[in-house]
């Protein structure tokens, strides 16, 4: 890695752009890439402001829109994708051209898209990554960002045992934006995220609340914690390993249904403020689809390769793909349908 690497963005919505501007505000030479129009054309304007619970900060960028990714002339040595699990492939192809021969791609997303990313770039170049912040975005230019330095989380491991003196390079990077772990295990603490968000995104979504709230709802943290308990049997199935992240104790119970209390616990207390909404209902809000077959549909898809099923996952998957198709509307109403799996 270069002592001052040429860095890129792929995806500057609420997650990336906060990132983002803390290397911007480090000195460092990054670009961010977006596929809102409007967004890049207002933090060409005005810089980039991310509102934190305690501090604003507010910076100029480099922002280029996704037809520009074509005009590019010097390749990143280090690119961090962060778009939806489902824009993986296409974005992969789009930036491959403008990632440079030895550089690494970091997958800064929700679900199991390593490998995905190593399809199309090569193992030797891919660094998986879990993340764990609470952020939104309603208007370009402008994100907000729950979880300040302190809070914020990441795991990074190679896919390339070879290449992982690397990444021990790109945490340091990645450290101006908070704390930062290097895995040896990076296939299972991505797994173990997903547990996480089989339990809390879509589900919380379905009955458009924020996600505490949702947990305090008569049966709703029952349902959570029981498609966190069918995630972690698709992970064990898997040949996943039980691990702490987002910054857990290593002493963690690494009973399943155990591990998975704690951890869900610890996003709620942690993680999520008052008014947090999931990414999922963020994108329901905007018009977009979420990640439902990513995530929860990963968790029945997985089982029932090994001749299990998922029905509280299932159930999730079912509802969601209802709403996405405008069958079904979304609403606090929609609680006594998914209390049916339990």
């Amino acid at each position: 890695m270069k002592a001052n690497p040429r860095i890129a963005f792929l995806g500057t919505g609420a997650q990336g752009a906060s990132i983002a501007a803390d290397f911007a505000l480090a000195g460092l030479d990054v670009t961010f890439i977006d596929q809102w129009p409007a967004h890049v054309e207002a933090m060409r304007k005005d810089g980039l402001r991310v509102h934190m619970p305690t501090r604003t900060i507010h910076t100029p960028v480099k922002a280029l829109h996704l037809c520009e990714v074509a005009e590019i002339k010097v390749p990143f040595d280090l690119v961090f994708l962060v778009v939806k699990a489902y824009d993986t492939r296409w974005a992969c192809e789009l930036i491959k051209p403008v990632l440079a021969p030895d550089g690494f791609i970091v997958g800064l997303q929700n679900g199991m898209t390593h490998e995905d990313i190593a399809q199309i770039l090569g193992r030797e170049r891919t660094i998986g990554a879990v993340i764990q912040i609470a952020s939104n975005m309603w208007n370009p230019g402008v994100t907000t960002r729950q979880n300040d330095h302190d809070e914020s989380w990441f795991a990074l491991g190679a896919l390339d045992p070879a290449m992982q003196p690397q990444v021990e390079v790109v945490a340091d990077i990645l450290r101006h934006s908070g704390r930062v772990e290097v895995k040896d295990d990076i296939r299972s603490a991505k797994w173990m995220k997903l547990i996480v968000n089989a339990a809390e995104l879509i589900p919380s979504a379905i009955i458009d609340t924020a996600l505490n709230d949702a947990a305090r709802l008569p049966g709703m943290l029952d349902l959570m914690r029981k498609a966190g308990y069918e995630a972690m049997e698709a992970a064990l199935a898997d040949g996943a390993t039980i691990m702490p992240i987002i910054g857990m104790p290593p002493v963690m119970s690494n009973h399943p249904e155990r591990y998975v209390d704690e951890i869900f616990e610890e996003v709620l207390k942690t993680f999520s403020r008052e008014d947090t909404l999931t990414t999922s209902l963020q994108d329901w809000r905007k018009g977009r689809r979420a990640e439902v077959e990513e995530v929860n549909g990963w968790v029945v898809d997985t089982l029932a390769t090994h001749g299990k099923s998922a029905p509280v996952n299932k159930r999730v998957v079912e509802i969601a793909l209802e709403i996405e198709a405008g069958d079904l509307p979304l609403t606090n109403d929609n609680l006594s349908l998914l209390l049916q799996s339990v």
